[in-house]
């Protein structure tokens, strides 16, 4: 039979089983990464960049086209993590733009909204690269504007774009040689290609599980089951839920509904954006927080904990924590914005103290083994009480989830200083003055990062050719800035020559930050190495604490 266009209703399913599929499928888009290393997460930033937006549209009771491309929009937006999370919510940003304004989806609306999502998209990266997840999505949308005028059945058009979107991926090692040598496909063009396809399961009527786990809000809280003296719980019902604003909430109308959410409870988290306020309060009284909430909007994803009853003493525990911790930062907030604020991505204890001793106000956990998302940085935002705040993403992979939240602040002036590594965010922060301006600063920063050279080693976990190198599993991998630097069987062997491939007649200072599991005497014997191999270099260490990379290592 014939479909000639998708409703609201429709829409909502196909997207979710999108999301489904690909939360499934993460583990295998994961290990389509290049570079062998354990901690592939392509597919893991894009389903939790997905999974953000599913969340927001699973909870629609009556979608119509402009109620799920606003959740659509904004939960992939804020929750978008890593480059393919954040072309993928770039992506969703285009494509619901254009629906929007419809009542259904038919072949010339679907054409115009490919279009605008790839037009988003490729705006949003600086540098777009052809072989990528930007390239699949381009032959997409190139494919359903060929389809206009052929047929107006969107099950032989959705078929026909799928199987175009495969031969572009099938392409994308043939425009990547990285690609081609690895023997693989673009993992994020890939994991695009998995949210169509399950979509369209869905579109076909195949028989599918819709439900979404985790579906409740991201209040920040975590809950188990350790039992509590019911004498010690002054509110005994756990109450949370999303208001969907009828309009902004202004910041005096915020307050208010958290001064009436005190005088009817504790332990209140209340975090609010444009289109929705997240609520999680301790109360006798639910129904009163819920009546007072519909004054501002429609409420979803409402739940109340009975305590006395499921005794959750870690969630009190936590809650009164983030409670204290809120406070704590408004008592912050009424005091007078210092100049400057500081913000680091960073993962390891020691990593964190060496950030920590260079002023940084914010540590966000995370790195390469889980990619922080564009609300994990606003949030670190609104903590840091400053008028001008630099992040320091540390990371390749999250630059552009800094960047999308640098559009979004609107009463700081938040500055990405776009360092790839955690040496070069050590530089920069070397390389900030006090007296200069932001814009002085930002110059400064960048500059100090440029004489810094970084590398990496951990182990591989599949046979592979990297940059002409053959790599087995379980090898150690000396990775650099620019690619494979050093292959072995031994880490100290392995790192030595990778140093030595970093190092030129100019360098003075290698240092190394030694992970989990190393030892101070095998940084030590380490050290012993690099000084007999490369005699005039001055070798520094220190404890990084970081996981999966036994060293982390900078030349200056």
């Amino acid at each position: 039979m014939e479909i000639n266009v998708i409703d609201a209703q429709m829409l909502q399913k196909m997207f979710i089983a999108g999301a489904k599929n690909l939360e499934a499928k993460k583990e295998w888009i994961n290990e389509l990464n290049v570079f062998p290393v354990p901690d592939g997460d392509t597919g893991t930033n894009m389903t939790l960049t997905i999974m953000s937006a599913a969340n927001e549209v699973g909870a629609i009771a009556n979608p119509t086209m402009e109620n799920l491309a606003k959740a659509i929009s904004t939960g992939s937006l804020r929750g978008a993590r890593g480059n393919s999370g954040v072309i993928l919510s770039q992506l969703f940003r285009g494509f619901t733009r254009e629906i929007k304004k419809y009542h259904d989806i038919n072949v010339e609306v679907l054409s115009r909204a490919c279009v605008r999502a790839v037009d988003t998209a490729y705006k949003a990266v600086m540098k777009p690269k052809e072989g990528t997840i930007l390239t699949v999505a381009k032959g997409i949308a190139d494919k359903a504007c060929e389809m206009l005028g052929e047929s107006d059945d969107l099950a032989y058009v959705i078929d026909e774009i799928i199987k175009h979107g495969d031969y572009v991926l099938s392409q994308t090692p043939e425009m990547l040689p990285v690609l081609k040598q690895a023997g693989v496909v673009d993992s994020g063009g890939q994991g695009l290609m998995v949210v169509l396809k399950g979509a369209y399961d869905a579109f076909l009527g195949k028989e599918m599980d819709y439900t979404l786990e985790n579906v409740s809000a991201n209040t920040g809280m975590v809950t188990d089951d350790i039992p509590l003296d019911e004498a010690d719980i002054k509110f005994g019902y756990c109450t949370e839920f999303i208001i969907n604003l009828n309009h902004p909430m202004p910041m005096d109308e915020e307050k208010a509904f958290k001064d009436f959410l005190e005088s009817i409870g504790d332990s209140i988290v209340l975090v609010a954006d444009d289109e929705i306020v997240k609520v999680h309060v301790h109360t006798n009284q639910p129904g009163e927080a819920f009546t007072r909430a519909l004054t501002y909007g429609s409420l979803s994803r409402m739940k109340v904990d009975n305590m006395r009853e499921e005794h959750h003493e870690r969630l009190i525990k936590n809650a009164e924590k983030v409670a204290a911790q809120q406070k704590e930062e408004e008592a912050k907030s009424e005091e007078p914005k210092k100049k400057y604020g500081f913000i680091a991505v960073s993962v390891g204890e020691g990593l964190d103290e060496i950030f920590k001793g260079l002023n940084v106000d914010y540590i966000i956990s995370g790195g390469q083994t889980m990619n922080p998302s564009t609300e994990d940085i606003l949030n670190a935002v609104e903590k840091v009480n400053a008028e001008n705040i630099f992040v320091l993403p540390n990371n390749k992979n999250i630059i552009l989830a800094a960047n999308q939240a640098e559009s979004l602040v609107e009463d700081k002036n938040l500055i990405v200083i776009p360092s790839k590594t955690i040496p070069q965010g050590i530089s920069a922060m070397i390389g900030f003055i006090e007296d200069s301006t932001p814009d002085e600063n930002k110059e400064s920063m960048i500059d100090s990062m440029a004489y810094v050279k970084t590398g990496e080693v951990t182990y591989a976990v599949r046979d592979t050719v990297i940059d002409d190198k053959k790599i087995k599993e379980g090898n150690i991998m000396g990775i650099g800035d620019e690619g494979m630097l050093a292959v072995g069987e031994d880490i100290a062997d392995t790192t030595v020559e990778m140093i030595k491939e970093m190092s030129d007649e100019d360098s003075e200072i290698v240092s190394i930050y030694f992970g989990e599991g190393v030892t101070s005497e095998d940084a030590e014997a380490l050290s012993e190495k690099i000084s007999e191999a490369v005699p005039d270099l001055e070798v520094e260490i220190y404890p990084g604490g970081q996981p999966v990379y036994y060293y982390i290592v900078s030349v200056e």
